[in-house]
Protein backbone atom coordinates (compact mmCIF):
# COMPACT_ATOMS: atom_id res chain seq x y z
CA UNK A 1 0.00 0.00 0.00
CA UNK A 2 1.45 3.37 -1.00
CA UNK A 3 1.47 6.10 1.63
CA UNK A 4 -1.13 8.81 0.99
CA UNK A 5 0.20 11.65 -1.15
CA UNK A 6 1.57 14.53 0.89
CA UNK A 7 2.51 12.37 3.88
CA UNK A 8 5.67 10.59 4.99
CA UNK A 9 5.84 7.47 7.12
CA UNK A 10 8.50 7.12 9.84
CA UNK A 11 9.22 3.66 11.26
CA UNK A 12 11.58 2.28 13.87
CA UNK A 13 11.59 -1.35 15.01
CA UNK A 14 12.25 -2.96 18.37
CA UNK A 15 12.91 -6.66 17.91
CA UNK A 16 12.91 -9.17 20.75
CA UNK A 17 15.28 -12.01 19.88
CA UNK A 18 15.12 -15.05 22.16
CA UNK A 19 18.69 -16.16 22.74
CA UNK A 20 19.50 -19.80 22.10
CA UNK A 21 20.45 -20.90 25.60
CA UNK A 22 19.32 -24.01 27.43
CA UNK A 23 18.55 -22.16 30.65
CA UNK A 24 17.07 -18.78 31.49
CA UNK A 25 19.00 -15.56 31.82
CA UNK A 26 18.95 -15.36 35.64
CA UNK A 27 18.03 -18.91 36.68
CA UNK A 28 18.73 -22.55 35.82
CA UNK A 29 15.18 -23.26 34.61
CA UNK A 30 14.81 -24.72 31.11
CA UNK A 31 13.93 -22.60 28.09
CA UNK A 32 12.57 -25.55 26.07
CA UNK A 33 9.33 -24.77 24.25
CA UNK A 34 6.08 -26.68 24.69
CA UNK A 35 6.01 -27.67 28.36
CA UNK A 36 2.73 -27.62 30.29
CA UNK A 37 2.02 -24.24 31.93
CA UNK A 38 4.27 -23.34 34.86
CA UNK A 39 6.37 -26.54 34.64
CA UNK A 40 9.52 -24.57 33.80
CA UNK A 41 9.28 -21.75 36.33
CA UNK A 42 11.62 -22.04 39.29
CA UNK A 43 11.82 -20.04 42.52
CA UNK A 44 13.80 -17.24 40.84
CA UNK A 45 11.26 -16.94 37.99
CA UNK A 46 8.41 -16.88 40.51
CA UNK A 47 10.14 -14.14 42.54
CA UNK A 48 9.87 -16.06 45.79
CA UNK A 49 11.31 -14.26 48.85
CA UNK A 50 15.06 -14.54 49.34
CA UNK A 51 16.02 -15.67 45.84
CA UNK A 52 18.76 -13.93 43.85
CA UNK A 53 19.39 -13.76 40.10
CA UNK A 54 22.60 -15.16 38.60
CA UNK A 55 23.52 -14.01 35.08
CA UNK A 56 23.76 -16.63 32.32
CA UNK A 57 27.24 -16.30 30.77
CA UNK A 58 26.13 -17.82 27.45
CA UNK A 59 23.49 -15.13 26.97
CA UNK A 60 26.23 -12.51 27.28
CA UNK A 61 28.41 -14.36 24.77
CA UNK A 62 25.58 -14.49 22.22
CA UNK A 63 24.90 -10.77 22.64
CA UNK A 64 28.58 -10.08 21.97
CA UNK A 65 28.47 -12.23 18.84
CA UNK A 66 25.57 -10.16 17.50
CA UNK A 67 27.36 -6.91 18.25
CA UNK A 68 30.45 -8.06 16.36
CA UNK A 69 28.34 -9.12 13.36
CA UNK A 70 26.73 -5.68 12.97
CA UNK A 71 29.89 -3.65 13.63
CA UNK A 72 28.67 -2.33 16.98
CA UNK A 73 30.55 -1.27 20.11
CA UNK A 74 30.64 -3.78 22.96
CA UNK A 75 30.48 -2.06 26.35
CA UNK A 76 33.33 -3.15 28.65
CA UNK A 77 30.99 -2.44 31.56
CA UNK A 78 27.20 -2.46 31.31
CA UNK A 79 24.45 -2.21 33.90
CA UNK A 80 21.29 -4.20 34.59
CA UNK A 81 18.32 -2.13 35.71
CA UNK A 82 14.87 -2.75 37.10
CA UNK A 83 12.06 -1.64 34.79
CA UNK A 84 8.94 -1.33 36.93
CA UNK A 85 5.46 -2.05 35.70
CA UNK A 86 2.63 -4.09 37.11
CA UNK A 87 1.05 -6.89 35.10
CA UNK A 88 -0.19 -10.33 36.19
CA UNK A 89 2.49 -12.21 34.23
CA UNK A 90 5.37 -10.25 35.83
CA UNK A 91 5.73 -11.79 39.33
CA UNK A 92 8.42 -9.41 40.63
CA UNK A 93 6.56 -6.26 39.61
CA UNK A 94 9.62 -5.29 37.55
CA UNK A 95 11.56 -6.64 34.60
CA UNK A 96 15.34 -6.93 34.70
CA UNK A 97 16.62 -5.11 31.64
CA UNK A 98 19.33 -2.63 30.64
CA UNK A 99 18.76 1.09 30.32
CA UNK A 100 21.60 3.62 30.59
CA UNK A 101 24.47 1.37 29.49
CA UNK A 102 23.46 -1.52 27.18
CA UNK A 103 25.83 -4.33 26.27
CA UNK A 104 25.76 -3.38 22.55
CA UNK A 105 25.63 0.14 21.09
CA UNK A 106 25.42 1.19 17.45
CA UNK A 107 25.93 -1.02 14.42
CA UNK A 108 23.98 -1.25 11.19
CA UNK A 109 22.10 -3.66 8.96
CA UNK A 110 22.01 -3.08 5.21
CA UNK A 111 18.93 -3.73 3.12
CA UNK A 112 18.53 -3.17 -0.62
CA UNK A 113 18.14 0.60 -0.60
CA UNK A 114 19.12 1.62 2.93
CA UNK A 115 21.68 1.06 5.66
CA UNK A 116 19.64 1.02 8.86
CA UNK A 117 21.48 2.27 11.92
CA UNK A 118 20.97 0.43 15.20
CA UNK A 119 20.56 2.40 18.38
CA UNK A 120 21.37 -0.41 20.78
CA UNK A 121 20.89 -4.05 21.68
CA UNK A 122 20.38 -4.86 25.32
CA UNK A 123 19.87 -7.98 27.40
CA UNK A 124 16.68 -8.51 29.37
CA UNK A 125 14.38 -11.19 30.70
CA UNK A 126 11.02 -12.04 29.14
CA UNK A 127 7.76 -11.89 31.06
CA UNK A 128 5.26 -14.71 31.38
CA UNK A 129 2.15 -15.11 29.27
CA UNK A 130 -1.52 -14.47 29.95
CA UNK A 131 -3.89 -17.14 28.62
CA UNK A 132 -7.45 -16.14 27.77
CA UNK A 133 -8.89 -18.67 25.33
CA UNK A 134 -9.41 -21.64 27.65
CA UNK A 135 -10.76 -19.81 30.67
CA UNK A 136 -14.32 -18.56 30.37
CA UNK A 137 -14.43 -15.07 31.85
CA UNK A 138 -11.00 -15.49 33.42
CA UNK A 139 -7.33 -15.44 32.47
CA UNK A 140 -4.65 -18.00 33.23
CA UNK A 141 -1.00 -17.15 33.83
CA UNK A 142 1.80 -19.29 32.39
CA UNK A 143 5.22 -18.36 33.77
CA UNK A 144 7.27 -20.78 31.66
CA UNK A 145 8.59 -17.87 29.57
CA UNK A 146 9.35 -15.70 32.61
CA UNK A 147 13.10 -15.18 32.67
CA UNK A 148 13.72 -16.36 29.10
CA UNK A 149 16.79 -14.49 27.78
CA UNK A 150 16.07 -11.80 25.21
CA UNK A 151 18.25 -9.48 23.20
CA UNK A 152 16.16 -6.41 22.36
CA UNK A 153 17.50 -4.80 19.18
CA UNK A 154 16.39 -1.21 18.60
CA UNK A 155 16.71 0.52 15.24
CA UNK A 156 16.79 4.21 14.44
CA UNK A 157 13.52 5.54 12.90
CA UNK A 158 14.98 5.53 9.37
CA UNK A 159 12.50 3.37 7.48
CA UNK A 160 9.93 5.11 5.32
CA UNK A 161 7.70 2.27 4.16
CA UNK A 162 6.25 -0.98 5.43
CA UNK A 163 8.24 -2.78 2.72
CA UNK A 164 11.51 -1.36 4.07
CA UNK A 165 10.55 -2.41 7.60
CA UNK A 166 9.82 -5.95 6.45
CA UNK A 167 13.10 -6.09 4.50
CA UNK A 168 14.99 -4.98 7.62
CA UNK A 169 13.19 -7.50 9.85
CA UNK A 170 13.89 -10.34 7.39
CA UNK A 171 17.57 -9.38 7.18
CA UNK A 172 17.81 -9.26 10.97
CA UNK A 173 16.02 -12.60 11.27
CA UNK A 174 18.39 -14.20 8.76
CA UNK A 175 21.41 -12.83 10.63
CA UNK A 176 20.50 -14.00 14.14
CA UNK A 177 19.64 -17.49 12.86
CA UNK A 178 22.84 -17.62 10.77
CA UNK A 179 24.91 -16.61 13.82
CA UNK A 180 23.30 -19.41 15.84
CA UNK A 181 22.11 -17.05 18.57
CA UNK A 182 18.36 -17.61 17.95
CA UNK A 183 16.27 -20.38 16.40
CA UNK A 184 14.13 -17.76 14.65
CA UNK A 185 10.85 -19.60 15.24
CA UNK A 186 8.29 -16.81 15.04
CA UNK A 187 5.32 -19.07 15.82
CA UNK A 188 6.92 -19.96 19.16
CA UNK A 189 7.73 -16.34 19.99
CA UNK A 190 11.49 -16.58 19.46
CA UNK A 191 11.51 -13.53 17.17
CA UNK A 192 8.94 -10.80 17.87
CA UNK A 193 8.80 -7.31 16.43
CA UNK A 194 7.35 -4.11 17.87
CA UNK A 195 6.85 -1.36 15.29
CA UNK A 196 7.01 2.32 16.25
CA UNK A 197 4.96 4.16 13.62
CA UNK A 198 4.37 7.86 13.07
CA UNK A 199 3.43 10.05 10.12
CA UNK A 200 4.24 13.63 9.16
CA UNK A 201 3.59 15.97 6.25
CA UNK A 202 5.99 15.38 3.40
CA UNK A 203 9.02 17.64 3.74
CA UNK A 204 8.58 18.16 7.49
CA UNK A 205 11.68 17.18 9.49
CA UNK A 206 9.96 16.97 12.86
CA UNK A 207 8.94 13.55 14.13
CA UNK A 208 5.26 12.94 14.62
CA UNK A 209 3.69 11.31 17.69
CA UNK A 210 4.43 7.62 17.51
CA UNK A 211 2.35 4.60 18.38
CA UNK A 212 3.96 1.26 19.16
CA UNK A 213 2.37 -1.89 17.69
CA UNK A 214 3.34 -4.79 19.95
CA UNK A 215 4.24 -8.44 19.40
CA UNK A 216 4.06 -8.88 15.63
CA UNK A 217 5.10 -12.47 15.00
CA UNK A 218 5.03 -12.69 11.20
CA UNK A 219 6.44 -10.55 8.42
CA UNK A 220 3.03 -10.38 6.77
CA UNK A 221 1.40 -9.06 9.95
CA UNK A 222 4.25 -6.57 10.37
CA UNK A 223 3.60 -5.11 6.91
CA UNK A 224 -0.18 -5.05 7.31
CA UNK A 225 -0.05 -3.54 10.80
CA UNK A 226 2.23 -0.69 9.74
CA UNK A 227 0.07 0.13 6.72
CA UNK A 228 -3.25 0.21 8.56
CA UNK A 229 -1.77 2.15 11.48
CA UNK A 230 -0.30 4.74 9.10
CA UNK A 231 -3.68 5.10 7.40
CA UNK A 232 -5.41 5.48 10.79
CA UNK A 233 -3.04 8.25 11.85
CA UNK A 234 -3.32 10.11 8.54
CA UNK A 235 -7.13 10.01 8.64
CA UNK A 236 -7.11 11.24 12.24
CA UNK A 237 -4.81 14.16 11.46
CA UNK A 238 -6.86 15.12 8.41
CA UNK A 239 -9.91 15.29 10.67
CA UNK A 240 -8.06 17.50 13.17
CA UNK A 241 -7.72 14.75 15.78
CA UNK A 242 -4.33 14.68 17.52
CA UNK A 243 -2.45 11.38 17.70
CA UNK A 244 -2.11 10.06 21.24
CA UNK A 245 1.07 8.16 22.07
CA UNK A 246 -0.13 4.61 22.67
CA UNK A 247 0.79 0.98 22.71
CA UNK A 248 -1.48 -0.80 20.24
CA UNK A 249 -2.19 -4.37 19.12
CA UNK A 250 -2.83 -5.52 15.57
CA UNK A 251 -5.98 -7.58 14.91
CA UNK A 252 -5.35 -9.49 11.65
CA UNK A 253 -8.96 -10.67 11.40
CA UNK A 254 -10.31 -7.12 11.44
CA UNK A 255 -7.16 -5.72 9.79
CA UNK A 256 -6.93 -2.87 12.27
CA UNK A 257 -4.91 -1.78 15.28
CA UNK A 258 -6.52 -1.39 18.70
CA UNK A 259 -5.39 0.69 21.66
CA UNK A 260 -3.86 -1.41 24.43
CA UNK A 261 -2.63 1.25 26.86
CA UNK A 262 -1.07 4.68 26.93
CA UNK A 263 2.53 4.52 25.83
CA UNK A 264 4.80 4.99 28.82
CA UNK A 265 7.93 7.13 28.77
CA UNK A 266 11.14 5.95 30.38
CA UNK A 267 10.52 7.87 33.63
CA UNK A 268 7.21 6.04 34.07
CA UNK A 269 9.11 2.78 34.50
CA UNK A 270 11.24 4.18 37.35
CA UNK A 271 14.44 2.60 36.09
CA UNK A 272 17.25 2.17 38.59
CA UNK A 273 20.27 -0.19 38.74
CA UNK A 274 19.36 -3.63 40.05
CA UNK A 275 21.03 -3.96 43.48
CA UNK A 276 21.09 -7.77 43.17
CA UNK A 277 23.27 -7.74 40.04
CA UNK A 278 26.78 -6.29 39.87
CA UNK A 279 27.90 -4.42 36.75
CA UNK A 280 28.52 -6.73 33.80
CA UNK A 281 32.24 -6.64 32.99
CA UNK A 282 33.17 -7.92 29.54
CA UNK A 283 36.84 -8.66 29.00
CA UNK A 284 38.73 -8.29 25.73
CA UNK A 285 39.42 -12.04 25.89
CA UNK A 286 35.69 -12.83 25.93
CA UNK A 287 35.11 -10.58 22.93
CA UNK A 288 37.99 -12.19 21.01
CA UNK A 289 36.71 -15.65 21.88
CA UNK A 290 33.39 -14.80 20.28
CA UNK A 291 35.13 -13.22 17.30
CA UNK A 292 36.95 -16.52 16.75
CA UNK A 293 33.60 -18.37 16.70
CA UNK A 294 32.03 -16.02 14.15
CA UNK A 295 30.99 -17.72 10.92
CA UNK A 296 31.48 -16.02 7.57
CA UNK A 297 28.50 -13.67 7.29
CA UNK A 298 25.82 -14.11 4.60
CA UNK A 299 26.77 -11.02 2.58
CA UNK A 300 30.40 -12.13 2.43
CA UNK A 301 29.42 -15.66 1.40
CA UNK A 302 27.22 -14.36 -1.42
CA UNK A 303 29.90 -12.01 -2.66
CA UNK A 304 32.48 -14.80 -2.72
CA UNK A 305 30.17 -17.15 -4.62
CA UNK A 306 29.43 -14.48 -7.22
CA UNK A 307 33.11 -13.66 -7.68
CA UNK A 308 34.56 -17.19 -7.57
CA UNK A 309 31.83 -19.20 -9.28
CA UNK A 310 29.81 -16.68 -11.30
CA UNK A 311 26.56 -17.80 -9.66
CA UNK A 312 23.46 -15.72 -10.30
CA UNK A 313 21.82 -13.51 -7.68
CA UNK A 314 18.94 -15.99 -7.51
CA UNK A 315 21.28 -18.91 -6.87
CA UNK A 316 23.33 -17.19 -4.17
CA UNK A 317 20.23 -15.90 -2.38
CA UNK A 318 18.51 -19.30 -2.45
CA UNK A 319 21.61 -21.27 -1.45
CA UNK A 320 22.30 -18.92 1.47
CA UNK A 321 18.71 -18.90 2.71
CA UNK A 322 20.10 -20.73 5.73
CA UNK A 323 23.56 -21.45 7.05
CA UNK A 324 22.80 -25.17 6.77
CA UNK A 325 21.93 -24.86 3.09
CA UNK A 326 25.12 -22.90 2.41
CA UNK A 327 27.18 -25.50 4.27
CA UNK A 328 25.61 -28.36 2.28
CA UNK A 329 26.37 -26.61 -1.02
CA UNK A 330 29.98 -25.87 -0.07
CA UNK A 331 30.59 -29.42 1.19
CA UNK A 332 29.11 -30.84 -2.02
CA UNK A 333 31.21 -28.56 -4.22
CA UNK A 334 34.39 -29.31 -2.27
CA UNK A 335 33.87 -33.08 -2.53
CA UNK A 336 32.94 -33.01 -6.22
CA UNK A 337 35.88 -30.76 -7.17
CA UNK A 338 38.42 -32.90 -5.30
CA UNK A 339 37.97 -35.73 -7.83
CA UNK A 340 39.22 -33.75 -10.84
CA UNK A 341 42.77 -32.52 -11.41
CA UNK A 342 41.71 -29.19 -12.88
CA UNK A 343 37.96 -28.84 -12.36
CA UNK A 344 35.94 -26.16 -14.12
CA UNK A 345 34.74 -24.62 -10.86
CA UNK A 346 32.14 -22.36 -12.43
CA UNK A 347 30.43 -25.19 -14.31
CA UNK A 348 30.71 -27.51 -11.31
CA UNK A 349 29.33 -24.88 -8.91
CA UNK A 350 26.32 -24.34 -11.18
CA UNK A 351 25.73 -28.12 -11.36
CA UNK A 352 25.91 -28.40 -7.56
CA UNK A 353 23.64 -25.39 -7.12
CA UNK A 354 21.04 -26.91 -9.45
CA UNK A 355 21.02 -30.16 -7.48
CA UNK A 356 20.83 -28.49 -4.06
CA UNK A 357 18.01 -26.17 -5.12
CA UNK A 358 16.29 -28.88 -7.15
CA UNK A 359 16.45 -32.53 -6.10
CA UNK A 360 17.81 -31.98 -2.58
CA UNK A 361 15.29 -29.25 -1.71
CA UNK A 362 12.44 -31.32 -3.16
CA UNK A 363 13.46 -34.37 -1.13
CA UNK A 364 13.70 -32.31 2.07
CA UNK A 365 10.19 -30.97 1.40
CA UNK A 366 8.81 -34.46 0.75
CA UNK A 367 10.28 -35.80 3.96
CA UNK A 368 9.66 -32.62 6.00
CA UNK A 369 13.26 -32.38 7.12
CA UNK A 370 15.86 -29.63 7.26
CA UNK A 371 18.77 -29.82 4.85
CA UNK A 372 21.25 -30.49 7.65
CA UNK A 373 19.28 -33.71 8.27
CA UNK A 374 19.30 -34.71 4.58
CA UNK A 375 19.45 -38.49 4.18
CA UNK A 376 21.93 -38.16 1.29
CA UNK A 377 25.01 -36.44 2.66
CA UNK A 378 27.05 -34.12 0.42
CA UNK A 379 29.88 -36.59 -0.17
CA UNK A 380 27.49 -39.26 -1.50
CA UNK A 381 25.73 -36.76 -3.74
CA UNK A 382 29.16 -35.66 -5.01
CA UNK A 383 29.86 -39.29 -5.95
CA UNK A 384 26.54 -39.43 -7.79
CA UNK A 385 27.35 -36.25 -9.73
CA UNK A 386 30.79 -37.59 -10.63
CA UNK A 387 29.31 -40.80 -12.02
CA UNK A 388 26.69 -38.84 -13.92
CA UNK A 389 29.29 -36.50 -15.42
CA UNK A 390 31.70 -39.29 -16.42
CA UNK A 391 28.93 -41.09 -18.32
CA UNK A 392 28.51 -44.01 -15.92
CA UNK A 393 24.91 -42.91 -15.28
CA UNK A 394 22.44 -41.08 -17.45
CA UNK A 395 20.96 -37.90 -15.98
CA UNK A 396 17.57 -39.60 -15.67
CA UNK A 397 19.03 -42.62 -13.91
CA UNK A 398 21.06 -40.40 -11.57
CA UNK A 399 17.93 -38.56 -10.47
CA UNK A 400 16.03 -41.82 -9.91
CA UNK A 401 18.96 -43.28 -7.98
CA UNK A 402 19.14 -40.19 -5.78
CA UNK A 403 15.51 -40.72 -4.75
CA UNK A 404 16.09 -44.38 -3.89
CA UNK A 405 19.34 -43.64 -2.02
CA UNK A 406 17.45 -41.19 0.19
CA UNK A 407 15.23 -43.97 1.53
CA UNK A 408 17.94 -46.62 2.03
CA UNK A 409 20.26 -47.27 4.98
CA UNK A 410 23.78 -46.12 4.19
CA UNK A 411 27.13 -46.19 5.98
CA UNK A 412 28.93 -43.05 7.06
CA UNK A 413 31.59 -42.22 4.49
CA UNK A 414 35.07 -41.31 5.65
CA UNK A 415 36.07 -40.04 2.21
CA UNK A 416 34.86 -39.44 -1.34
CA UNK A 417 36.55 -42.67 -2.38
CA UNK A 418 34.42 -44.60 0.13
CA UNK A 419 31.28 -42.93 -1.26
CA UNK A 420 32.29 -43.73 -4.84
CA UNK A 421 32.99 -47.37 -3.96
CA UNK A 422 29.58 -47.69 -2.29
CA UNK A 423 27.81 -46.03 -5.21
CA UNK A 424 29.61 -48.17 -7.80
CA UNK A 425 28.53 -51.30 -5.95
CA UNK A 426 24.90 -50.10 -5.99
CA UNK A 427 25.09 -49.21 -9.71
CA UNK A 428 26.48 -52.58 -10.69
CA UNK A 429 24.17 -54.58 -8.42
CA UNK A 430 21.17 -52.91 -10.06
CA UNK A 431 22.59 -52.95 -13.61
CA UNK A 432 22.26 -49.17 -13.87
CA UNK A 433 25.56 -48.40 -15.56
CA UNK A 434 25.18 -46.52 -18.85
CA UNK A 435 25.74 -48.32 -22.11
CA UNK A 436 29.09 -47.02 -23.30
CA UNK A 437 30.03 -49.91 -25.58
CA UNK A 438 30.18 -48.30 -29.04
CA UNK A 439 29.49 -51.50 -30.92
CA UNK A 440 26.50 -52.47 -28.78
CA UNK A 441 25.05 -48.95 -28.98
CA UNK A 442 25.59 -48.81 -32.75
CA UNK A 443 23.64 -52.06 -33.13
CA UNK A 444 20.71 -50.59 -31.17
CA UNK A 445 20.81 -47.41 -33.29
CA UNK A 446 20.78 -49.41 -36.52
CA UNK A 447 17.77 -51.43 -35.32
CA UNK A 448 15.88 -48.25 -34.41
CA UNK A 449 16.65 -46.64 -37.78
CA UNK A 450 15.45 -49.73 -39.61
CA UNK A 451 12.22 -49.82 -37.59
CA UNK A 452 11.43 -46.09 -38.02
CA UNK A 453 11.87 -45.17 -41.73
CA UNK A 454 9.20 -42.44 -41.47
CA UNK A 455 11.10 -40.57 -38.74
CA UNK A 456 14.34 -40.94 -40.71
CA UNK A 457 12.70 -39.43 -43.79
CA UNK A 458 11.23 -36.56 -41.77
CA UNK A 459 14.62 -35.77 -40.26
CA UNK A 460 16.26 -35.79 -43.68
CA UNK A 461 13.48 -33.41 -44.81
CA UNK A 462 14.59 -30.93 -42.14
CA UNK A 463 12.29 -31.78 -39.20
CA UNK A 464 14.53 -31.73 -36.13
CA UNK A 465 11.76 -33.12 -33.90
CA UNK A 466 12.03 -36.39 -35.80
CA UNK A 467 15.57 -36.83 -34.46
CA UNK A 468 14.28 -36.40 -30.91
CA UNK A 469 11.79 -39.20 -31.56
CA UNK A 470 14.61 -41.45 -32.73
CA UNK A 471 16.71 -40.59 -29.66
CA UNK A 472 13.73 -41.53 -27.48
CA UNK A 473 13.41 -44.89 -29.22
CA UNK A 474 17.12 -45.65 -28.67
CA UNK A 475 16.86 -44.68 -25.01
CA UNK A 476 13.85 -46.95 -24.65
CA UNK A 477 15.61 -49.85 -26.37
CA UNK A 478 18.66 -49.40 -24.12
CA UNK A 479 16.50 -49.28 -20.96
CA UNK A 480 17.67 -45.73 -20.38
CA UNK A 481 21.32 -46.74 -20.15
CA UNK A 482 22.55 -44.98 -23.28
CA UNK A 483 24.14 -41.56 -23.13
CA UNK A 484 21.70 -39.18 -24.91
CA UNK A 485 24.49 -36.99 -26.30
CA UNK A 486 26.30 -40.05 -27.65
CA UNK A 487 23.04 -41.37 -29.12
CA UNK A 488 22.35 -38.04 -30.80
CA UNK A 489 25.81 -37.95 -32.36
CA UNK A 490 25.61 -41.57 -33.53
CA UNK A 491 22.17 -41.09 -35.10
CA UNK A 492 23.36 -38.06 -37.04
CA UNK A 493 26.41 -39.92 -38.31
CA UNK A 494 24.23 -42.84 -39.41
CA UNK A 495 21.46 -40.80 -41.05
CA UNK A 496 23.17 -37.82 -42.62
CA UNK A 497 25.12 -38.42 -45.82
Amino acid sequence: MAIAQGWELVIGLETHVQLKTRSKIFSGASTAFGADPNRQACAVDLALPGVLPVLNREAVALAIRFGLAVGAAIAPISIFARKHYFYPDLPKGYQISQYDIPVVSGGRIAIADLSVELTRAHLEEDAGKSLHEDYAGQSGIDLNRAGTPLLEIVSEPQMRSAAQAVAFAKQLHELVVWLGICDGNMQEGSFRVDANVSVRPAGDTRLGTRCEIKNLNSFRFLEQAIEVEALRQIESLREGIAIVQQTRLYDPDADQTRAMRSKEDAHDYRYFPDPDLPPLVISADLIEAQRALMPELPAAVRGRWRADYGLSDYDVQALSASRASAAYFEALLQSASSHATQPNMRALAKLCANWVLGEVAAACNRHACAIDAAAVEPVLLAALLIRSEDGSLSAKTARALFVSLWDEPKPLFASLQDALAHLDAVIDARSLRSLNDDAALAAIVDDVLAANPKSVAEFLAGKDKALNALVGQVMKASAGKANPAQVNQLLRSRVLP
